[in-house]
């Protein structure tokens, strides 16, 4: 009988394009076992191009443990995972090729394709991270935890090659040989499967994302809709001395280094009051805007239920469902909040950030840190121009450590 094999798969870029890396893991769908891993660096990147390569070093390794196998790929990736299901189009010629690739390794219906929220996907996405910290160090990526010994597979070569490969557990062998294009496969070598709690190792300075939610506008006491495609109102003679005051905070602390504000303008002059008291430059991340509420913008939350209770109660029971006219879903926002997160995160490791955003990406930011549902983002109090702040270390994981703090506004 074929075995079945889950591979999960991730690729990353600090700076996107920036410095890229892969990883990819295998697993016996039954028992849960991984069974090999892949990683590597490769150089100057997208995000993109990274993850299509995460995805075809794990098919290669899962065609080299068999062949004939059944393989559930998990990846966070909903672009990858979309345009390889055939759903979504390839359009930016750099992911044709690389598709194509994919699409070559296993013959046709053997491969199936799901995606996963990003905490779902950690162990991949820890390689990638291992490859491009390795990369970094001018040195080639090996698995942390590999026992000492080469062990191979049958008819893989493992002399020199550009990636990099660790198999695992009771069954790595099976005795099937690797297809052409694994062929420079290298550093394969037995594995400790995954275990239980172990003290945590120093992982060094993590990278310390400050949000702050912009002052008030003449919409905010009145609790109306106000997202990214609405009047884009500044901030009123509250919000700005609501801004000063985060500013006298932030100042205080001492610990910002760089600030990174939404393109609208209640936050872009939030941001600058604080920027200007600390000494430093503004940038514009658009990831971070408000999500767009189509046509309930402008709107209170009771003239919604009044003029649209069908579409509300759809879009409270659902974050795939959109606000009424086009609107865009807390899963859309989710997708490039995160995207935008890996991005600072990248660019600044071990460093502080001040980031000046809205209350749907502040909320969802800490969801995600906290691996919690995403009906939780209806349960959190986010006031104008508080302050919370999520700590993200190097093997992934993320520790809130402060929400909707408002002292300073006292």
């Amino acid at each position: 009988m074929p075995h079945r094999f889950v591979v999960e798969a991730d690729g990353g870029s600090r700076g996107n394009p920036g410095r890229a890396g892969y990883g990819a893991v295998v697993f016996d769908q039954e028992t849960g076992q991984p069974l090999a891993e892949a990683a590597e660096f490769i150089g100057t990147a997208t995000n993109n191009v990274a993850e299509y390569q995460g995805l075809i070093a794990g098919l290669r390794a899962a065609y080299a443990l068999d062949p004939a196998a059944h393989v559930l790929v998990r990846m966070d990736s909903k672009l990858v995972v979309e345009q390889m299901s055939g759903r979504w189009k390839i359009k930016h010629p750099d992911m044709r090729p690389l598709a194509t690739e994919a699409a070559a390794i296993f013959p046709a219906g053997q491969v199936s394709y799901a995606w996963v929220p990003r905490e779902q996907n950690k162990h991949a996405d820890r390689l990638a991270n291992e490859a491009m910290d390795a990369g970094g160090r001018g040195e080639r990526w090996s698995p942390a935890t590999a026992a000492a010994g080469p062990a191979s597979l049958p008819g893989t070569d493992t002399g020199a090659g550009t990636g990099a490969y660790a198999v695992t557990g009771p069954d790595a062998d099976f005795g099937a040989s690797a297809p052409p294009e694994a062929a420079g496969a290298t550093g394969i070598r037995p594995a400790a499967p995954t275990m239980g709690w172990s003290p945590a190792p120093d992982l060094g300075q993590p990278t310390t994302l400050v949000l702050l939610r912009h002052g008030e506008t003449a919409l905010t006491p009145q609790k109306r809709f106000s997202g990214s495609t609405g009047s884009d109102p500044e901030l009123s003679p509250v919000g700005l001395r609501q801004a000063e005051h985060a500013a006298a905070a932030l100042a205080a602390r001492g610990t910002v280094e760089t600030v990174v504000t939404s393109p609208l303008r209640r936050c872009r002059q939030t941001a600058q009051t604080v920027a200007d008291r600390l000494g430093l430059d503004v940038q514009v991340d658009a990831g971070l805007r408000e999500a767009d509420f189509g046509a309930w913008e402008g709107l209170t939350f009771a003239e919604v239920r009044e003029w649209y209770p069908a579409d509300l109660t759809t879009w409270m029971g659902s974050t795939k469902a959109a606000p009424t006219g086009g609107g865009e879903s807390f899963a859309a926002v989710a997708h490039r909040v995160a995207e935008a997160r890996d991005a600072l995160i990248g660019q600044h490791p071990g460093r502080t950030v001040l980031v000046v955003t809205h209350v749907t990406p502040i909320k969802t930011l800490v969801r995600l840190a906290l691996g919690a549902p995403p009906e939780s983002l209806f349960r959190m109090e986010l006031s104008a121009a508080s302050l919370s702040a999520v700590a993200y270390f190097g093997d992934g994981n993320a520790s809130l450590r402060l929400l909707n703090d408002t002292s300073h506004l006292r």
